[in-house]
């Protein structure tokens, strides 16, 4: 946006800058009292179109330039002795752009060409045609016009050099730290994680063995330890390439009800409205917001069953998660850390979160994502 303005800010100066020589063209060529014949109307209108010119330099410097060099010889001949303001400026653009050799090329054929067109008008001598003092001061004004345009693209080549090797240098300390936080969660994480996910494990092949029951907290044990040790080497690969590994989303919520069902709980899906892509962040949210819900009922709940409820809307994905445990409108649970996530990460996308007991028993979970807000 902001982008966008600046370049209407700038083509309204260039519009300025075009209508204010061609003006000051005009008024210089009328105070000289030239007859209103053919050749003194041509030369009027080549005033006015060089200085209008002025209002394309900035997307087609080249073509500008050679415009008001055309124009100041054009009028030259027609009998206008009128300084090349229009021609000084776009030799400036085009410097400024970068093109010096055309501009060099431009600008020599136009000064071999303003005393020809003098010449040519009948109003000079051949001495006057040639006097030194106005080639020089042509002259003078050409290099400083070049000069100050190649000294301006200079400092903004520098300036957008400085600020890529400020971007590398930020991108270059982001890429070390996400390596270390990746060797930190490796070392402090992995290795315990393991040790829950491989004596769960052994337990319940133990329990099976025996012909035992299997407890459903050792289930949930055993399934908490597989995902805890999923999501902890999707984030070290995250973290290692750079945001490559593609994150889990909405074709990820129905594995994670069937663990739920896994575990002794009767966990069901259902998907209304007319299924269609909704962003990234979007899906990524919404499984995070399921699956917080989820760890929270087989946590804290003591329920028995588990709904996930999502809904396609033409401009929000809505989702709700409810379970039959012990909460109630008079003894709701404090906010933890995972509620606050939830909430967090749907207010970050311009979304809604509701998280309250039900009248009727049980806790809810109800977010609104904006799809069109998020893309």
């Amino acid at each position: 946006m902001n982008i966008g303005r600046f370049r209407v800010r700038a083509g309204i100066r260039d519009w300025l800058v075009a209508v204010g020589v061609a003006a000051a063209l005009l008024v210089t060529g009328l105070s000289g009292q030239h007859s209103a014949t053919g050749l003194g109307l041509l030369g009027y209108v080549l005033l006015a179109a060089g200085g209008l010119a002025l209002a394309a330099g900035r997307r087609a410097p080249v073509a500008v330039l050679a415009v008001t060099g055309l124009c100041a010889v054009g009028y030259q001949a027609a009998g206008f002795d009128v300084a090349a303001v229009a021609f000084l400026f776009a030799v400036y653009a085009a410097m400024r752009a970068g093109h010096r050799l055309v501009t060099a090329a431009v600008s020599v054929a136009v000064l071999a060409s303003l005393p020809l067109a003098a010449l040519l008008s009948g109003l000079h001598g051949t001495g006057e045609a040639f006097a030194q003092a106005r080639g020089a001061l042509q002259i003078a004004w050409l290099i400083a016009a070049g000069a100050a345009g190649e000294a301006l693209r200079q400092a903004e080549h520098r300036a957008d050099e400085a600020e890529r090797t400020r971007e590398e240098a930020a991108r270059r300390r982001a890429d070390e730290e996400r390596l270390h936080i990746a060797r930190e969660l490796h070392d402090s994480l992995t290795h315990q994680i393991s040790v829950i996910k491989v004596q769960s494990e052994a337990a319940v092949h133990v329990a099976h063995k025996r012909g035992e029951e299997v407890p459903a907290a050792l289930l949930a044990i055993r399934e908490a330890g597989r995902e805890a040790s999923r999501e902890l080497r999707a984030t070290l690969e995250a973290l290692r390439d750079d945001d490559t590994t593609p994150p889990h989303g909405l074709d990820a919520i129905p594995e994670l009800v069937e663990r739920v069902g896994r575990s002794g709980r009767e966990a069901t899906l259902t998907i209304e409205g007319q299924r269609h892509d909704v962003p990234t962040a979007v899906g990524r949210t919404a499984y995070r917001v399921v699956q917080e819900s989820l760890t929270n009922i087989a946590r804290h709940a003591d329920a028995s069953t588990a709904s996930v409820h999502i809904d396609y809307r033409p401009d929000t994905l809505a989702i709700r998660i409810d379970d039959d445990g012990k909460a109630t409108p008079d003894s709701a649970p404090e906010p933890g850390i995972g509620l606050l996530g939830m909430r967090e990460r749907v207010t970050a996308l311009g979304g809604r979160l509701r998280a309250a007991p039900r009248g009727e028993g049980g806790f809810t979970v109800q977010a609104e994502l904006p799809v069109e807000r998020a893309s």
